[in-house]
């Protein structure tokens, strides 16, 4: 068998089940659409607000066109994703999938994942463990983990500021 040796390993909590702890379920149901949502646009993201929803977290809806190349010409991508909230997740998403419009859904695909977070900071033996992608469709939150990952292996904050470019290309 081979070895192979690295001064440290990053992964998602599916492949260190051991090092990762339950933090929560994120309901999804994956719709497509005959007509975009809003009328003349054909992508969007879309944030409904817990306290309009009557909820405890927002209710997220993401939806693309075929200029993504991701469904046809005349069909919509929408994805509604919303923090499990109580013990019947399947209604949880009712109101973001109404906003996608009356009989405009024409197929949905619903599923409830476990969320994980790493139970330690990964020093100790060099694995980092990211969390789970949560309801957030615009990546916020996971935008932040990296951010946090990235000072767990190096000690540093990452620096994405960019005001020379001709610098940045000597030092790569």
């Amino acid at each position: 068998g081979e070895v192979a040796k690295c001064r440290f390993v990053v992964g998602d909590p599916s492949y260190f089940p051991e090092k990762v702890q339950s933090s929560g379920k994120v309901a999804r149901c994956i719709c497509f659409l005959s007509a975009p949502p809003i009328a003349g646009v054909g992508s969007a993201q879309i944030i409904m607000p817990a306290s309009q929803v009557k909820r405890k977290s927002d209710i997220y809806i993401s939806y693309v066109s075929n200029s993504h190349c991701v469904v046809p010409e005349g069909r919509y991508l929408a994805i509604v994703t919303a923090a499990v909230e109580t013990s019947d997740p399947s209604t949880e998403l009712d109101q973001g999938i109404a906003l996608l419009g009356a009989g405009n859904v024409k197929e949905k695909f619903f599923s409830v994942s476990d969320l994980y977070e790493p139970t330690d900071d990964g020093t100790s033996d060099n694995i980092f463990v990211s969390r789970s992608i949560d309801q957030t469709t615009h990546f916020e939150t996971t935008c932040l983990d990296i951010l946090d990952m990235y000072k767990r292996i190096t000690g540093k904050d990452l620096d994405l500021s960019v005001t020379d470019l001709d610098q940045l290309r000597e030092n790569a």
